[in-house]
């Protein structure tokens, strides 16, 4: 076998599996701290025992034990993400954008979903701390009103960052979308359609989330010249928006002209009930939606809809986290900008708006 310009014979079967420095030192004849120093590069081993070290390591496919590493330094490379439900389309991009960020400076995603309960929110936080994350980010479950958790693990040295579904007032960093903009977007491109009566399906009014798009949206209709009449509902999943649309579209002549969805799982569920209601879009009702993107695009003629990049907001959620983990925490709330992007299940938009 060739090997560092001679030829070598092995003493034992290379171990390809779970390679040690011992197995290392044991083929070449050298102390376990040599072939460390050698593996690090240290300035005081000779270049040919470099050389022949990382061959045979490389050879054996040996791998540094991260969890070694991790307690010898008390640096991890492990980022802890807490999210209601990995189902959900935001989810799915904001997950991407941050694994793509998190990954260009060397750092690895643990996953955990609190299916919108506290108990398990509280369990995997306690996971993460077992596990000595690095930093924790979370998308806090409509339920949870103690941040005893949360503080906890800030104590111990793991800074908590939360993103898009947040607490009021909590002293965390915090990481959105510009969610009273992307409402004001919305009521803006209803009034330019001259709609009527609008129905407006919001989620958990719990959230904080869902309280800045509510009032933003409000708001906006009613600086309009002639605002419309608008009743809300709220809805907690798709099947709910499903059932609560369903209802409202037996209200004959008082049924809403046009919808307004406040997200990707909420527009999902109306846009079914749209369907099996038989209804024309926009001709019997008009719909505008905060969303991803993605299902607008499924549909014809296309939802206009306010974009809410989610692939951004994990690399802003990252950006946050990795000034805490640098010692230069940022304090406060931080933003991502929206856009409307018109379709036609809303004609006559004004021209599009953009919130920076």
């Amino acid at each position: 076998m060739g090997f560092g310009g001679k030829m070598l014979h092995f003493r034992m079967p290379l171990p390809r599996s779970r390679a040690t420095l011992k197995h290392i030192s044991e083929q070449l004849d050298l102390s376990i701290s040599t072939v460390s120093r050698a593996l690090k590069d240290h300035p005081d081993i000779a270049e040919q025992t470099k050389r022949r070290v990382r061959e045979l390591a490389e050879l054996m496919e040996y791998e540094p034990n991260a969890f070694a590493i991790q307690l010898r330094t008390n640096a991890s490379r492990l980022i802890g993400v807490i999210v209601p439900e990995i189902s959900g389309f935001f989810y799915h991009a904001f997950i991407g954008g941050l694994e793509q960020e998190a990954r260009s400076w060397g750092y690895s995603l643990m996953i955990l979903q609190s299916e919108d309960d506290p108990a398990r929110e509280a369990a995997n936080l306690r996971l993460c701390r077992l596990n000595r994350t690095a930093g924790v980010l979370v998308a806090l479950s409509s339920s949870t009103t103690d941040m005893e958790q949360f503080e906890r693990t800030a104590e111990s040295g793991i800074p908590v960052v939360f993103f898009d579904k947040v607490p009021d007032d909590s002293g965390f960093p915090t990481v959105t979308m510009a969610d009273p903009e992307a409402a004001a977007l919305a009521a803006e491109a209803i009034l330019g359609a001259g709609r009527q009566r609008v129905l407006g399906l919001f989620g958990d009014p719990g959230l904080s989330i869902t309280r800045k798009r509510l009032h933003a949206f409000r708001q906006s209709l009613d600086a309009g010249d002639a605002p419309p009449a608008f009743a809300l509902g709220h809805a907690r999943s798709r099947d709910e928006a499903h059932h609560c649309l369903k209802e409202r579209l037996e209200g004959g002549d008082a049924r809403p002209d046009c919808l307004f969805a406040m997200s990707d799982e909420i527009l999902a569920g109306a846009l079914k009930a749209i369907q099996e209601k038989g209804l024309r879009i926009p001709d019997d009702i008009a719909v505008v939606a905060i969303s991803t993107g993605f299902v607008p695009s499924l549909f014809s003629p296309e939802i206009t809809y306010v974009e809410t990049d989610g692939v951004s907001l994990g690399r802003k959620a990252f950006e946050i986290l990795h000034r805490c983990l640098s010692k230069q925490p940022p304090s406060g709330e931080w933003t991502v900008g929206v856009r409307l992007v018109p379709g036609g299940s809303l004609p006559r938009l004004r021209t599009p708006g953009r919130v920076p």
